[in-house]
């Protein structure tokens, strides 16, 4: 996979390492502040999928990568493993942050009040959501780190 003769996978990759930070970091004030969950509901929702498809296609384009330059191999074995547990961790949170989505609600922005939304699970669901959120951050730095030392040494 390549876009104008650049291997595609380290033009996907930056999408994941900006957008998956910025999906943990919603997810933790969603989970936190209960009066900002009308403004972050949708953002959340839009920013784990987007990690979640890049992810996939991140790990898709490293394997082509891969199977197009086999010497590679040994250098990113430890990549090629954080950037499949990325690609686990990233869909389990946009399962996570779907969920949340659902169940947790809060005040609106609205002076009337209206748009005002139950909480469901409150509790047990924002914890959930804030260790999804560190497992993403984590998870992006591993995979990260481990790309740019077998990139750069």
């Amino acid at each position: 996979m390549e876009l104008n003769g650049v291997p595609l996978h380290p033009l996907i990759v930056h999408v994941v390492v900006v957008l998956g930070p910025l999906a943990a970091l919603t997810g933790l004030v969603y989970a936190v502040v209960p009066r900002w969950r009308w403004l972050l509901r949708w953002p959340l929702v839009v920013l784990a999928v987007v990690t979640a498809i890049t992810a996939l296609g991140a790990v898709a384009a490293g394997e082509d990568l891969l199977a197009s330059r086999p010497e590679l191999a040994p250098i990113v074995e430890d990549h090629q493993e954080a950037g499949e547990l990325l690609r686990s961790v990233a869909l389990g949170y946009l399962a996570v942050s779907g969920l949340a989505a659902w169940a947790l609600g809060g005040t609106s922005a609205l002076a009337s009040g209206r748009g005002a939304r139950e909480t469901r699970f409150g509790v047990p669901v924002a914890v959930l959501l804030a260790a999804g959120a560190v497992a993403l951050l984590v998870t992006v730095y591993l995979a990260g780190d481990s790309g740019a030392r077998a990139v750069w040494g």
